[in-house]
């Protein structure tokens, strides 16, 4: 476990969901394109380095867990509203209400997911350094959404920085118990592979989901996103260097 990683993730979270608290105004392009470029590598890391583990480990069977995960997510964005993937769904003009404890709660959840494969070993020396990249750079627009939509829920200032932090920590602290368990326990070690195949299909939903989705009007490729993709996936590639 490299505690520099989780430093670095708790870092890029912690200045994401700073953003909006900082600006009170914030370009409405800066959050489509950030998702783009995010979600472009994030999903270039699964594709390049996670899935092809997960087969190397698990046989074609990898693929029922991939698929699990997959529409895992799709229920948990059921209470997230989809704030993984950059959807904000603020209430309109007249109607401030906002279900603070099931975003919340939903969005802890994949945090949680995300920080499982951090505390896994892989026989890909470049593996781990890659995802770290790719769920810090994922961080920075999911806090950022997450602490716009608590605004708007009218949190106190103290309380932004209370759920801030927390969220911010979900991902490190699921980190950290992944990697102790797998060491203390066989049973979890053997285990462990099986909730990483888990969590590359929630990767897959999220990250093809911010391709279409994220904010632009009728979900279309825009120039300029598609000019973010792919510089995120170019990117990705570059992490083949590590091996």
């Amino acid at each position: 476990m490299n505690l520099t990683y989780l430093i670095l993730i708790l870092a890029a979270t912690v200045g994401g969901g700073m953003i909006p608290m900082l600006f009170k105004r914030i370009h409405p392009s800066l959050p489509i394109y950030l998702l783009a470029f995010t979600g472009a590598f994030l999903f270039g890391i699964t594709i390049m380095h996670l899935l092809p583990e997960v087969y190397h480990e698990l046989g074609h069977s990898a693929g029922i867990y991939v698929v699990l995960g997959f529409f895992l997510q799709v229920f948990l964005q059921q209470l997230s509203h989809g704030m993984e993937h950059g959807h904000t769904h603020l209430p309109g003009t007249g109607h401030h209400h906002v279900a603070v404890f099931p975003l919340l709660f939903g969005l802890s959840i994949h945090a949680f997911m995300e920080g499982i494969p951090l505390g896994f070993h892989y026989d890909d020396k470049s593996a781990l350094p890659s995802l770290m990249l790719g769920v810090m750079a994922h961080k920075v627009p999911e806090a950022l959404t997450l602490i716009t939509v608590m605004m708007h829920a009218h949190q106190s200032r103290a309380q932004l920085w209370r759920i801030l932090v927390i969220f911010s920590l979900v991902t490190p602290l699921s980190a950290i118990l992944a990697a102790q368990l797998g060491q203390e326990f066989h049973i979890v070690t053997h285990s462990l592979v099986y909730l990483v195949a888990l969590v590359v299909g929630a990767f897959l939903h999220i990250s093809t989901t911010i391709f279409y989705e994220s904010g632009t009007k009728h979900h279309e490729l825009s120039r300029k996103k598609v000019l973010a993709i792919a510089v995120g996936l170019g990117l990705a590639f570059v992490t083949l260097i590590f091996e």
